[in-house]
């Protein structure tokens, strides 16, 4: 019976409040310790996945933006945590440091002491020591004495050493130390980046629907048409006709100046495509000088050699992946690169090919484009939004 009820007490025990915490998705601090920061950002990461089918209203949309900041903002101030973390742990090193550079000069006087008196007693030879005594318990004494003396340089010479050794781990230490704190501040600049994503997109969507349930549910249905679209015509289910072969920098298209189906405002929607999927044009592009509507899309480094399908000072409205818009897309990806440029709506081919014009119903109207197949390899390009040449 005393069992049972010590079992009963300890259950009752465990299941008071307090024992075991339960995180929400709330707002963050970097003065919060390293365990409630993960708490929290694990308990929103949590209640995105549970939602992230359910974006079909506007205001569960702008929940899950909200929950984004947060878990982003909890993000950085525990980056943040560790940055401060770390400083305090190099001011302390420092001071070590200091403490153990002074030791190590205090023994070095001290030994460079014992150096010079043990230079004197080695002109002393034992017969010279045996002649100097009165007695030959005299003698003991003196020879007592040197050998405490021997023993006392063999331990300077040992702490001296032992200091040395601290001072160069704890030096490594303050180094590597200093090392996080730099990556860290790399990955704060990414996380802020990230931050200014989720605001941006909130803003943007409120802006574009004005908070409106109608003019939301319009601009979802655009958005995923269009997605839908590109995936048909990347599948090879556009109507597409052969046109001719092109070189680099032909003109093959212009940009249509108003909206298209499933679009909103003029621009060229380019994509990359290799095998069936999708590529990040910014690793085939040349290096450019460009400008963005969202700075959390980019800016972004092209590495690749291809010229632009667009010439003149070209501004980027939507990035590739990941941007201040693409939670609106399938799987919270855009894949390709939206732009537009100044006063030039020429569309030019980017490599070699053959040029198909192609289009394919897009949310009530019909969405054009061409299609370039490389002749080199197993790369395609696509240019949708525009009036294909013939």
């Amino acid at each position: 019976m005393k069992k049972i009820v010590t079992a009963i007490l300890i259950l009752i025990y465990l299941l008071l409040p307090g024992n075991l915490t339960a995180y929400e998705c709330v707002e963050t601090n970097s003065s919060m310790s390293p365990q409630d920061l993960q708490g929290i950002q694990q308990a929103c990461l949590e209640t995105l996945n549970n939602n992230k089918n359910e974006q079909k209203t506007l205001k569960q949309a702008i929940s899950s933006i909200n929950t984004k900041v947060i878990l982003a903002q909890a993000q950085i101030n525990q980056t943040i945590s560790q940055i401060n973390t770390l400083e305090k742990e190099i001011t302390v090193l420092s001071g070590v440091l200091e403490t153990v550079n002074r030791s190590m000069d205090d023994l070095g006087k001290i030994y460079q002491a014992r150096v010079r008196e043990s230079y004197r007693r080695s002109r002393v030879t034992s017969i010279d020591m045996v002649f100097s005594t009165q007695s030959f318990g005299d003698f003991l004494t003196k020879l007592k004495y040197l050998n405490t003396i021997k023993t006392k340089d063999q331990l300077i010479l040992s702490e001296l050493e032992n200091s040395r050794l601290d001072y160069d781990q704890r030096k490594n230490d303050k180094i590597t130390k200093q090392e996080e704190i730099e990556k860290l501040k790399s990955k704060l600049i990414s996380q802020k980046k990230v931050l200014d994503g989720q605001i941006s997109e909130k803003q943007n969507l409120l802006s574009l629907t004005q908070n409106d349930e109608k003019k939301y549910q319009a601009l979802l249905a655009k958005v995923r048409a269009e997605l839908e679209a590109i995936e048909s015509i990347i599948a090879g289910k556009g109507t597409e006709t052969f046109v001719r072969d092109i070189s680099p920098g032909e003109q093959v298209a212009s940009v249509i100046p108003g909206s298209s189906a499933c679009s909103t405002g003029g621009h060229l929607h380019f994509e990359v495509v290799n095998g069936g999927s999708h590529q990040n044009p910014a690793a085939y592009l040349g290096q450019k000088e460009i400008t963005w509507d969202n700075s959390p899309d980019g800016p972004i480094s092209f590495t690749g050699s291809w010229p632009w399908p667009l010439e003149d000072k070209i501004r980027i409205t939507q990035g590739y992946g990941h941007t201040a818009f693409s939670s609106r897309y399938s799987g919270d990806i855009h894949t390709g690169l939206d732009m537009v440029n100044t006063g030039n709506y020429g569309v030019k081919a980017v490599r070699k090919g053959g040029l198909y014009r192609g289009s394919i119903a897009c949310g009530g109207g019909t969405l054009k484009y061409v299609h370039v197949k490389h002749s080199e390899d197993s790369y395609d390009t696509f240019y949708l939004h525009v009036i294909p040449h013939p």
